[in-house]
């Protein structure tokens, strides 16, 4: 398994701000439905909270990594938490994403399966 894209996929789960930060930077593109794309760390970050925001726990599980050369990657998550309200929540995602050559994140964009939960 990739090494950044697990340590990345760590960090994410573990819903702190403060380890996400060092994947960012403010030329990081970063595009999650239903939010439009979006740039630049300070940005990026408070996308995070939000998200983190909705979810009384969520979590990413990675299936399978495909890489793209050139340090890109494809790769498959499935994601499952719980929504206040709307109970549990689950999907699965393809994610695209281009590491810089020190281990940042230059673009990522998520794909699901199931965007019914967004409406």
């Amino acid at each position: 398994m990739n090494c950044k894209i697990s340590h990345f996929m760590q960090d994410l789960n573990s819903l702190n701000i403060e380890k996400l930060e060092k994947w960012f930077t403010d030329e990081s593109v970063i595009w999650i439905p239903p939010s439009k794309q979006i740039s630049g760390k300070n940005r990026i970050l408070a996308l995070f909270r939000a998200i983190f925001r909705r979810y009384e726990n969520i979590e990413w599980q990675i299936a399978e990594i495909f890489p793209l050369g050139n340090n890109k990657y494809f790769y498959q998550t499935s994601s499952s938490g719980n929504m206040p309200g709307k109970g549990v929540y689950t999907n699965d995602i393809c994610t695209i994403v281009h590491f810089s050559d020190n281990g940042t994140i230059l673009y990522l964009s998520d794909y699901f399966k199931d965007t019914k939960v967004f409406n």
